[in-house]
């Protein structure tokens, strides 16, 4: 594993944004594992947060594309902040865009904020993280009403690898529906891999307890089929 994703996972667990334990999710599965984007608040956090995302597109799709599209709410401040670490870590001019969730009609008005999207733009889109494709349902038809553009790829921080709507992962089944790759900068493999019997912070993260919980929530809710 490289050494980035390493320290974005100790970064992670540090941040207090991915912990262990009994959560209760959205979807109503009870998961060992909970990630909340919402938990990094500090400029230096941010910082951090963008170069591994930057470091993460670099890596699956290069630096040929135009416009990073992080979808309202969680995406804004992404979208800034990776934008940014684009531009210090390899040079590349990288326009941001977000939308609304509501259409704003005078000022700077209409569904997006930051820099318009124009016909040949070719865009990444990037996400904390996707259980179900909800938020790429919503994205998909406002990036398309732009013009004639290329979607390159999305890029969410984990992988949960778990089933979606049906039994590939939320990943997978974008990549099916949409055409388009879809991406992490690590997986929840990659998470045990590196926590498991490992003190993180001071502390063992993933024990034989925890790490069982994890397999057990795999025997029930994991992908047939990843990215």
């Amino acid at each position: 594993m490289e050494q980035y994703k390493e320290e974005f996972i100790d970064f992670m667990v540090e941040a207090n944004v991915l912990k262990f334990g009994d959560f209760t999710l959205k979807s109503g599965r009870k998961s060992p594992f909970f990630m909340n984007a919402g938990a990094y608040v500090t400029g230096g956090q941010l910082k951090r947060l963008g170069e591994y995302y930057a470091r993460a597109i670099h890596d699956h799709y290069g630096l040929d594309f135009d416009v990073l599209f992080g979808p309202a709410y969680k995406g804004i401040p992404l979208s800034v902040a990776t934008a940014m670490a684009l531009h210090e870590l390899y040079g590349a001019e990288i326009r941001y865009c977000s939308n609304r969730k509501e259409i704003k009609d005078h000022g700077d008005a209409g569904i997006l904020l930051g820099s318009p999207i124009q016909d040949g733009d070719r865009v990444v889109i990037i996400e904390d993280v996707t259980t179900s494709g909800k938020s790429i349902e919503e994205t998909f038809p406002i990036l398309k009403a732009q013009g004639e553009i290329e979607i390159k790829g999305l890029i969410v921080s984990l992988n949960r690898m778990e089933r979606g709507k049906g039994e590939k992962s939320a990943l997978a089944e974008i990549t099916e529906l949409y055409g388009i790759p879809a991406n992490a900068i690590v997986s929840m493999a990659d998470v045990v891999e590196h926590l498991y019997n490992r003190e993180c912070g001071g502390r063992v993260v993933i024990n034989d307890a925890i790490k069982a919980a994890i397999d057990k929530y795999y025997e029930q809710y994991g992908a047939a089929e990843q990215i």
